[in-house]
């Protein structure tokens, strides 16, 4: 699972923002133009092609270019992989990272 921890950084990273998150949260409506996303916020255009750049990259979302505006969408294929390392990576399991490090837990207590 350590390639995986990897893979998911940029993502954590890009979520780690609230103007993203709502950005993300506009987004599950549907795939909208970055100036129907500009309706929502409170940003200048330039400060809204940071933050998708920044998701674009991660590869949460997906950006198609539509004349002079972009048009971005949630790549779900990315979100569902996602939500399931969260879901791995909480979960009680009998084969913790713990024991493949060797570490004794009650020793560091």
């Amino acid at each position: 699972m350590a390639n995986t921890y990897l893979e998911f950084v940029p993502i954590i990273k890009a979520i780690s923002d609230e103007t993203r998150l709502k950005i993300i949260d506009i987004l599950s409506c549907g795939e909208m133009c970055a100036c129907d996303i500009l309706e929502f916020l409170h940003i200048t255009q330039s400060t809204l092609s940071y933050h998708m750049k920044i998701l674009t990259e991660s590869g949460l979302i997906n950006g198609v270019k539509d004349g002079s505006w972009m048009r971005y969408s949630i790549n779900k294929e990315k979100s569902e992989a996602l939500l399931s390392f969260l879901g791995k990576v909480t979960e009680s399991k009998l084969e913790c990272i713990c024991k493949s490090i060797n570490l004794n837990i009650r020793d560091h207590c």
